[in-house]
């Protein structure tokens, strides 16, 4: 250990005269080497290669991880035991992800539902005879953190909101079907972004999304001025009967996907185009101005674009009553699209889910370490512009009560 720490400081020592990031990197991936060294000594109760009749349990070889650090990603080998599982405590920042997957994984494997896919994966985690008693105890510990996450009380106002949905295989009375998982995403009036709500359900129709807004009214959620979503009927539905006071803003990406499907191949090109002026004009009435032109002048070719984008006027253009350096992130849903993105990538791991909640387990935990990460990085909107946003907020959350 002494050797590694002289070592160490040399590589230190010559990137700080050279400035040579490799030998950084190489320095960090060496100390990590010894902390996992050291952890999986204390695990299994004697150093490498010793003859210890006290020893707990045996090495059982390495598995590669990449370690994204500051001076750029790590190659570790992350030791194996023959019984147990290791984890090491530096990369603890992102545990819980690895947790709620490997809980997801158990408890379909234990339940029989799982496939050869999620077999060679728990075999490559070193997990072996994992009785029922030890997954319901795993889980539990993560379903009351995942549950006291998603039933926190919201403390800010929050002018902008986002809402999206995405769909996740899940086994239900023996059946595999797809359920609706939806996602509320918000702008603090300081500028951060904030996770506000999950949930699961088997389809998005107007009662379903009515009850989780209402859920999220009562835990605090006020002062929304402008809601980003797709044209979903039974998502509008509710944002009308819930947000009564605040702007819809039809996601513009949706838009441009449903009115393209109305036009030939060969066309689709020069439609865009055209419709992109629109959004390209420098405020709001201009934009106006240029949707007419452009509806007039698809009208004769593209009759059904033409009336799409003129019954779909104020609901597109929306965005453009809020600060323009805003704009940007408010005429989609693109940032719940990322989140998505990596809601699907974890999902593929486990494939189908032995039921609901282990579907709010993991897209929780994903959600939770999104969250981890916004709250200390930079403001998603500075307070400057903000405060532009609120000047038009009453004291009183542009909210209605809830609806009996």
């Amino acid at each position: 250990m002494a050797k590694d720490r002289m070592t160490l400081l040399e590589l230190l020592r010559k990137s700080g005269t050279e400035g040579d990031v490799d030998f950084l990197r190489e320095g960090v991936k060496m100390l990590a080497e010894a902390i996992m060294e050291l952890e999986v000594s204390q695990k299994t109760g004697a150093e490498l290669h010793e003859r210890n009749p006290a020893r707990l349990t045996y090495r059982n070889g390495y598995r590669d991880r990449i370690w994204d650090t500051r001076v750029g990603s790590v190659p570790l080998e992350i030791p194996r035991l023959r019984d147990g599982n290791y984890f090491p405590s530096l990369l603890e920042p992102r545990r819980r992800i690895e947790q709620t997957m490997l809980s997801v994984i158990q408890e379909a494997y234990v339940l029989g539902v799982s496939t050869r896919k999620v077999e060679r994966l728990v075999q490559s985690l070193g997990i072996a005879g994992i009785s029922k008693s030890e997954v319901s105890r795993i889980c539990g510990g993560l379903d009351e953190e995942v549950e006291r996450w998603r039933n926190r009380l919201l403390l800010w106002r929050y002018p902008y909101l986002w809402l999206d949905a995405t769909y996740l295989k899940v086994r239900d009375s023996g059946r595999v079907m797809s359920q609706a998982v939806i996602i509320a995403y918000g702008v603090r009036e300081t500028g951060e972004r904030e996770v506000i709500g999950l949930e699961v359900g088997l389809s998005e129709d107007s009662v379903f999304w009515k009850e989780f807004l209402r859920s999220l009214v009562e835990r605090g959620l006020g002062g929304v001025m402008l809601v980003v979503s797709d044209a979903h009927l039974g998502l509008r539905e509710a944002i009308a009967a819930v947000f009564t006071g605040a702007s819809w803003q039809r996601c513009r990406v949706h838009f441009m996907r449903n009115a393209l499907a109305r036009v030939p191949r060969g066309a689709q090109a020069m439609v865009a185009a055209t419709i992109r002026t629109i959004f390209a004009q420098p405020d709001r009435e201009s934009a106006h101005l240029q949707l007419r032109r452009v509806a007039d002048n698809l009208a004769q070719r593209f009759g059904a674009v033409a009336d799409q984008l003129e019954q779909a006027e104020e609901d597109l253009l929306a965005y453009m009553a809020f600060p323009r350096e805003h704009w940007r992130q408010l005429y989609s849903t693109n940032p719940l699209e990322r989140l998505n993105k990596e809601i699907k990538r974890r999902s593929n791991v486990v494939g189908i889910f032995p039921n609901r909640q282990a579907v709010i387990r993991l897209v929780g935990a994903v959600l939770m370490e999104q969250q981890d990460e916004w709250e200390i990085g930079r403001r998603y909107f500075s307070l400057e512009s903000m405060r532009k946003t609120l000047e038009g907020l009453r004291e009183e959350p542009l909210l209605m009560a809830l609806r009996e």
